[in-house]
């Protein structure tokens, strides 16, 4: 099957998922993922939304499940990077599937049109912010014995190897030395943070 096909068919599956939804639960589903994308919440909970599938009688297994959240994931993502409308949105989601029932068309329209700003003033946010997290640190002791200018120096230093994660998931790696009282500088700072984290 090729790709673009096969992922058709993958839409068509979701939205099929979509259609076993009543439309007061398919918006609820949606305002858990927007409510996410706003930065209101960590994450989706997807326990909490198959619960409620399970007590409004809707089986589906986990695997449908995780695939309709990814997709309204996705879905919501992108078309709060493209600055998307509402009209926009549902033209979009016409275009890849004609399986969409007009009612979830309806909810998926209504909930942008209140609440697709938002989200877009959210993913320029997390680009503008999105910093790297730090994945290892090396170190290691030094001494400067000699350099171009000084033939005897003999002052110890302290190397540190820096490993970062780049939001965009490469690993990046920073390298750089301090002489001893920067580094004792660096120590006091560090501990002083540690101290105030341990307050929150």
């Amino acid at each position: 099957m090729p790709a673009a096909a096969e992922e058709s068919h993958g839409v068509n599956r979701v939205v099929d998922n979509i259609c076993r939804l009543s439309p007061d639960l398919f918006a609820e589903s949606c305002q858990h993922i927007l409510t996410y994308l706003q930065g209101q919440t960590r994450g989706v909970d997807s326990a909490k939304i198959s619960d409620r599938f399970q007590r409004a009688g809707v089986i589906l297994d986990h695997e449908a499940q995780q695939n309709m959240i990814r997709f309204l994931l996705l879905t919501f993502r992108s078309a709060g990077k493209s600055n998307l409308s509402g009209d926009d949105l549902v033209s979009r989601l016409e275009e890849d599937s004609n399986k969409w029932p007009k009612a979830s068309l309806q909810v998926v329209h209504r909930l942008w049109s209140e609440q697709g700003a938002l989200v877009h003033a959210q993913q320029g946010m997390q680009d503008m912010l999105s910093i790297g997290q730090l994945v290892d640190i090396q170190w290691k002791l030094g001494l400067a014995v000699s350099s171009d200018t000084c033939r005897s120096l003999n002052s110890p230093f302290v190397s540190l190897l820096l490993k970062i994660a780049e939001p965009s998931g490469q690993i990046s790696q920073r390298s750089f030395e301090m002489t001893i009282p920067q580094f004792q500088n660096f120590h006091k700072q560090v501990k002083e943070m540690a101290a105030v984290m341990e307050t929150v």
